[in-house]
């Protein structure tokens, strides 16, 4: 009988989600970075259900107000769509942010993920490069924890997490 109709997949990737949970570093602020209102809005729903309401998300929609943001308050992590209009992709952003003195995580939101432009977005300084079909709380989740442990061990190589690549 397949598990589908009775919720037991539902079940098990929410009782896998919360033992990632546990294992992450704690986060009390998030800026999103996206143009698009409702990435933007699916993004805050998606880290609500991560984190729940004890984490503030603060949101930008261009690359100037998100460097008023990160310069008024460091956030522990930012999410940035790879591409705000008018012209302005990920790469040309990321060196914006650290200018303006964000040292933190920095994952990227795109809907175009080859090998080829995860590669050149993780060399501008992004931690990671999500696809934007897989952004909700298990993939989130995932990332988080790989930050997590990229961060506890710098000199170590980036482990293979899953990604949606079309190259």
């Amino acid at each position: 009988m397949s598990s589908t109709g009775s919720g037991a997949d539902f079940l098990n990737k929410r009782s896998a989600l919360n033992q990632k949970r546990e294992t992450l570093s704690p986060v009390s602020d998030v800026v999103v970075i996206d143009d698009e209102l409702l990435d933007a809005d699916r993004m805050l729903a998606t880290l609500r259900v991560i984190f729940g309401y004890g984490v503030t998300v603060r949101r930008a929609s261009s690359i100037n107000a998100a460097i008023d943001l990160v310069m008024a308050k460091a956030p522990d992590l930012v999410f940035l769509d790879d591409i705000l209009k008018p012209s302005d992709d990920a790469t040309h952003t990321i060196p914006y942010l650290r200018r303006a003195g964000y040292a933190g995580p920095i994952v990227v939101v795109s809907g175009q993920v080859t090998r080829t432009r995860r590669h050149l977005l993780i060399s501008t300084g992004a931690s990671e490069v999500i696809h934007k079909d897989d952004v909700d709380s298990v993939r989130l989740s995932e990332v988080m924890q790989s930050i997590s442990i990229n961060a506890a061990a710098p000199d170590q190589p980036k482990k293979n997490s899953k990604k949606k690549t079309t190259d």
